[in-house]
């Protein structure tokens, strides 16, 4: 008798959970039945991912690094799984280790962007850098988990919260980077990853008057109009870059004021 295998089921991530999308549609990428988002599944992404924003914007530096190093080793425990799916061991080893330098510069951060500012004045002035909150992310098509992994890493290490919109052409990476986050120390609803249609997805995340900011390829520019309506910060990837900058597009500078004592 000839075995039929078990073919994977893939799903939305949302909540720490993975569920199918509430409209019951999927459609078919890469040869499999990939679960396609509706409005719906976008607007509870968004509610989980700012529900999540205070606990892992309030969390020490310290221990997101801690977080972020873990899942570079799950990815590393994985890699075999996810260099099916891109483009092969390198790109695995490649978006692994991005993991871990961004990992690293969690708890630099403020040394770096951050400081004592000379006043007039009897005064201390501190400039501090704070996450900007949820982060929406279109993320590129190619290549599928170290494009996707560029874009996350440096919105996660600043302490903000996400909601991706996986490439349509090629979500499987995505779904498996899922895998690794959900069993890995990343708190439900910190990340939320959608798949289903750009076209459908992009204009309601660019919209969505609790989203703070977006991570987007020049070619969503028509995207910004949306953005505009609750002033949504903007950022345009930059391509196969890796800087401590591209965590600061995603932060806010804040400015305390301070007496000197007599």
């Amino acid at each position: 008798m000839t075995r039929v295998p078990v073919r994977k089921t893939y799903k939305l991530y949302v909540g720490g959970a993975f569920p199918r999308s509430e409209s019951g549609r999927t459609y078919e990428a890469e040869e499999h039945n990939i679960a396609q988002a509706s409005r719906k599944d976008l607007r509870d992404a968004v509610r989980v991912a700012r529900g999540a924003a205070a606990k892992w914007g309030g969390m020490t530096a310290y221990n997101r690094g801690q977080v972020l190093y873990r899942v570079a080793e799950m990815m590393e425990a994985r890699a075999g799984e996810l260099a099916e799916l891109c483009g092969g061991r390198e790109e695995v080893e490649r978006a692994t280790d991005r993991v871990v330098w961004y990992a690293g510069w969690t708890d630099k951060l403020a040394q770096v962007l951050g400081g004592a500012n000379p006043v007039a004045g009897p005064y201390f002035n501190f400039t501090m850098p704070e996450p900007t909150g949820v982060v929406g992310i279109l993320a590129p098509s190619e290549p599928a988990l170290l494009g996707l992994v560029s874009r996350l890493a440096p919105v996660l290490a600043g302490g903000n919260t996400a909601v991706v919109v996986a490439s349509e052409a090629h979500p499987r990476a995505a779904v498996e980077l899922a895998e690794v986050l959900a069993t890995s120390d990343v708190p439900g609803g910190v990340v939320n990853i959608l798949t289903g249609l750009r076209d459908e997805l992009a204009p309601q995340l660019a919209n969505h008057l609790d989203v703070d900011a977006l991570d987007l390829d020049r070619s969503d520019a028509d995207l910004e109009r949306g953005a505009a309506d609750n002033v949504k910060r903007v950022v345009f990837a930059r391509g196969d870059v890796q800087s401590p900058y591209e965590i600061s597009s995603f932060l806010e500078l804040k400015t305390v004021w301070h007496p000197m004592g007599q």
